[in-house]
């Protein structure tokens, strides 16, 4: 078994005690998609104990480019990408616990979900659910590694609870920018970068180097050859999770965004104050059949499913049949 990290204990800052405690370390990967799968490869190749995988969608022929776990097979058996994971990793390394949960990550679900685990990483792909990945691990003291790749831009920081601010102090509710990987795509590299990153300061955080830690959020484009690292400070005066520790969206019904239309197929999702029909247009043109009239903005995908954003901020997903699935394709296409 040592031979297989024969390379890995060489590493001096490792070593054959480092890798033991990897060996007793529980991970918790939120998200199967596009940086969980890179996250969970490193960590089951590196050894550690017992990785618990979390997603709530299956597996999609686009997703292949970029989500390494998964074959043209599983895309045509639309396998639960939490269960191809699952099934993947335990052929690369059967030493390893490897535990996939089919399931959507909530205020009822996440403290249970983060039972046992050591430290959280971020494979989501909407600021909603990373704020309550966020919260719990502050409540929790569990490490958050945030991570977050769209385009050819990629962004990740390592919080720890008691040592560092949390990702809300960092990047306050609203700020994202509403960009996702099917609305501008996203190439490979920047995720493996991301997800590099995360996995590194894991590895550093369970083998007790604590004092290599990066101790900032950084930021980078590998196409445009920028990069920007902004050290962590202080935490915001009266954060409702680091400070305060009123913890919102543990306590917030999250699913109140969310409503059954009778009678049909669909789902009205109302995350938003307001929509610029003009500029998701733009934004949805290149992925969808676009129409657009003065009230109303229709947006119909090539798998059949339907958009239709109001400028008050609501969202009808049309032709599904299951909250999971509506909430999934929102968060692809539309963000937080």
């Amino acid at each position: 078994m040592q031979n297989r990290y024969s390379r890995q204990i060489l590493f001096q800052p490792i070593g054959e005690k480092g890798q033991a405690k990897l060996q007793q370390k529980t991970v918790l990967v939120a998200g199967a998609g596009a940086l969980g799968t890179v996250a969970s490869n490193h960590l089951v190749r590196a050894g550690v104990g017992h990785v618990r995988i979390v997603d709530r969608d299956f597996v999609e022929y686009s997703n292949l480019q970029r989500q390494m776990l998964y074959t043209e097979q599983d895309a045509k058996d639309m396998m639960p990408k939490a269960v191809a994971a699952e099934n993947r990793l335990k052929e690369i390394n059967p030493d390893v616990s490897i535990e996939g949960l089919v399931a959507d990550i909530t205020s009822e679900n996440i403290e249970k979900l983060m039972d046992g685990v050591d430290v959280v990483i971020d494979g989501t792909d909407n600021f909603s659910t990373r704020y309550l990945l966020n919260d719990a691990s502050f409540k929790l003291g569990i490490p958050f590694a945030y991570g977050g790749a769209v385009s050819s831009r990629g962004m990740t920081a390592f919080f720890v609870p008691g040592e560092t601010p949390c990702l809300r102090c960092v990047v306050p509710d609203g700020a994202g920018s509403g960009q996702t990987c099917d609305t501008v795509g996203v190439i490979a590299p920047v995720v493996d970068m991301v997800s590099s990153f995360q996995v590194t300061e894991i590895m550093k955080y369970l083998t007790n180097n604590h004092k290599a830690l990066r101790r900032d959020l950084y930021s980078f484009d590998i196409w445009h050859n920028q990069q920007f690292s902004m050290k962590l400070k202080d935490p915001v005066a009266n954060c409702t999770t680091c400070q305060t520790k009123t913890f919102p969206y543990l306590h917030t019904n999250i699913e109140q965004d969310y409503s059954i239309l009778c009678g049909r197929d669909s789902f009205q999702i109302h995350k938003r104050e307001q929509f610029d029909l003009n500029t998701w247009q733009q934004r949805l043109q290149t992925i969808a059949e676009v129409k657009k009239t003065p009230f109303l903005l229709k947006a119909t995908l090539d798998s059949g499913e339907t958009l239709v954003l109001f400028p008050d901020g609501r969202v009808l997903v049309q032709e599904v049949d299951d909250i999971t699935r509506a909430k999934a394709i929102y968060d692809r296409l539309i963000g937080s």
